[in-house]
C-alpha cells in the first residue's frame, strides 16, 4: 500500500518577532489574524499571502493570548486577549486596523487559558446538496486506502463547504466571549456590548458547594461557549480544567454542571467542539486525543475515540465547519490530521520547528492555519472543495 510524502504548506506567513501564540480566520473575508507573544497582531490576506495591517495591541511585556474574529461581533470587528488582564474588541477595514479598541474590558485574568466566541449550531444541508460542492484532491501523507476511505465518506454527508454552509455557521449570532475568571477556578462569560460580566460559572452563592469543588480541579485551562439547537437560545460552555477534568455547563442551571468527566491526566489544553454542537476533541498535556459526542437529552458527555500519542502536549485543536477533519498542534512540532468521524489518522505535517501553538480552518474549509514558536504561520490546503 503507497504512503505519500507529507504536504507542504501552500504559504508560510513571516514578519512576527516572537512566538505565534494564536490565529483566527475572519468568517466571510480572506483574511487571517495572528497575534505574538510580544503584543504584535498582524492581519494577513489569505489570497496574496501578504501583511495588510500590523499593530502592538497588548504590551510586549505581556504579549497576546488569544485573537477571535465572529460576526456576532461585526464584519469589521475581532477581540483581543491579553495576558496584562484585558480584553479589547477591535475595527479594522480598508484604512487598516484602528490604533484605539472599541470596548477595553479589565478583567483581571493573567492566565494562559484562551477566550472562546459563541460557536453557533450549524444546521445539516438537504440529503444530496453536497455532492458537488464537496470533491476534494487527494491529500499527500494518506494512503490509498485512506484517500478512498475519505472520498466514498463524503459521497453521503449531508454537509458540505459550500456557501450555504459558511452562511448557517457564521449567522449573526450573540456577541459574548468566555474567559477563565479572576477567580482562576471559574468560567466568566462577557457581554461584549456592554463589557459587563453576564454570568459566572459556577454562582457564587452561601447554598453552592460546586464553587468549592471546583477549586479541587485547578485552574480553568481550555474553554468553547457554544449555542446548540436544544439549549432554546441559552448559551452552554464546556470547560477543561487543571486536574484533567472537563465540565459541561448551561447557564440556564449556572450553580452546577450538567456533566462532569475526566478523560485526561494531565491540564486540559485545548476544546474544540464540532458545527453540529453534538460533539468535540480535546489535547492536554497528557498523551491522549479524545474524541467524544454530547447527548444534550442526557446531559453526558461519552467517549468516541481515544487516541494515543507518542509524545505529550496538544496545545490546539480544531474540527473544520464540514466535521470531516480534525487537527491538533502539538508540543512536539508536529500538526497531525484525523477523520473526525472514525478517529484514524490522516496525516502528520512536519513543517514547524518549534511548539505548535494553534490550529484552525477557514470557514469555507480551504485553507488550515498553523501557528508556532518558530514565529511562523503556515497555511495548507487539505481536500480543499472545487469550485
Amino acid at each position: 500500500m503507497s504512503k505519500r510524502p507529507p504536504p507542504d504548506p501552500v504559504a508560510v506567513l513571516r514578519g512576527h518577532r516572537a512566538s505565534v501564540m494564536d490565529i483566527s480566520f475572519h468568517p466571510s473575508k480572506p483574511i487571517l489574524f495572528s497575534g505574538s507573544a510580544d503584543g504584535e497582531l498582524r492581519i494577513w490576506d489569505t489570497l496574496r499571502y501578504q501583511t495588510l495591517s500590523s499593530a502592538w495591541l497588548h504590551s510586549a511585556a505581556h504579549g497576546i493570548v488569544s485573537v477571535s474574529s465572529s460576526s456576532s461581533l461585526g464584519t469589521n470587528k475581532f477581540v483581543s486577549q491579553g495576558r496584562d488582564g484585558t480584553v479589547k474588541v477591535w475595527d479594522f477595514g480598508d484604512a487598516g486596523l484602528s490604533r484605539i479598541p472599541s470596548l477595553t474590558i479589565k478583567t483581571n485574568t493573567y492566565h494562559f487559558c484562551k477566550l472562546s466566541t459563541v460557536k453557533n449550531h450549524c444546521p445539516l444541508l438537504k440529503e444530496g446538496t453536497a455532492s458537488k460542492n464537496c470533491h476534494r484532491t487527494e491529500v499527500e501523507g494518506m494512503s490509498d486506502r485512506e484517500n478512498h476511505e475519505v472520498k466514498r465518506e463524503e459521497a453521503y454527508t449531508n454537509q458540505s463547504c459550500s456557501e450555504s454552509i459558511e452562511e448557517n455557521t457564521y449567522n449573526e449570532g450573540l456577541p459574548y466571549v468566555a474567559l477563565s475568571g479572576e477567580n482562576s477556578s471559574e468560567v466568566e462569560i462577557l457581554d461584549l456590548k456592554s463589557g459587563e460580566k453576564s454570568v459566572r460559572l459556577p454562582t457564587n452563592s452561601p447554598s453552592n458547594s460546586s464553587s468549592a469543588c471546583n477549586k479541587d480541579r485547578g485552574m480553568c485551562m481550555a474553554l468553547q461557549l457554544f449555542l446548540p439547537s436544544e439549549s432554546q437560545g441559552f448559551l452552554n460552555v464546556l470547560a477543561g480544567y487543571e486536574d484533567g477534568s472537563m465540565l459541561w455547563w448551561d447557564v440556564r442551571n449556572p450553580g452546577v454542571p450538567a456533566s462532569s468527566v475526566k478523560f485526561h491526566s494531565e491540564p486540559v489544553l485545548s476544546i474544540c467542539i464540532d458545527g453540529s454542537c453534538k460533539g468535540g476533541i480535546s489535547g492536554a498535556a497528557d498523551e491522549k486525543i479524545v474524541m467524544y459526542s454530547l447527548d444534550h437529552s442526557s446531559g453526558t458527555c461519552v467517549v468516541n475515540k481515544e487516541i494515543k500519542l507518542e509524545r505529550p502536549g496538544i496545545s490546539g485543536t480544531s474540527i473544520r465547519p464540514d466535521g470531516k477533519i480534525a487537527a491538533t498542534a502539538g508540543w512536539d512540532h508536529r500538526v497531525r490530521v484525523y477523520n473526525y468521524r472514525k478517529g484514524n489518522a490522516l496525516a502528520i505535517l512536519k513543517y514547524h520547528h518549534a511548539t505548535c501553538n494553534a490550529v484552525t480552518f477557514s470557514s469555507n474549509c480551504k485553507l488550515m492555519a498553523t501557528a508556532s514558536e518558530d514565529t511562523m504561520v503556515a497555511l495548507w490546503e487539505l481536500y480543499p472543495p472545487q469550485i
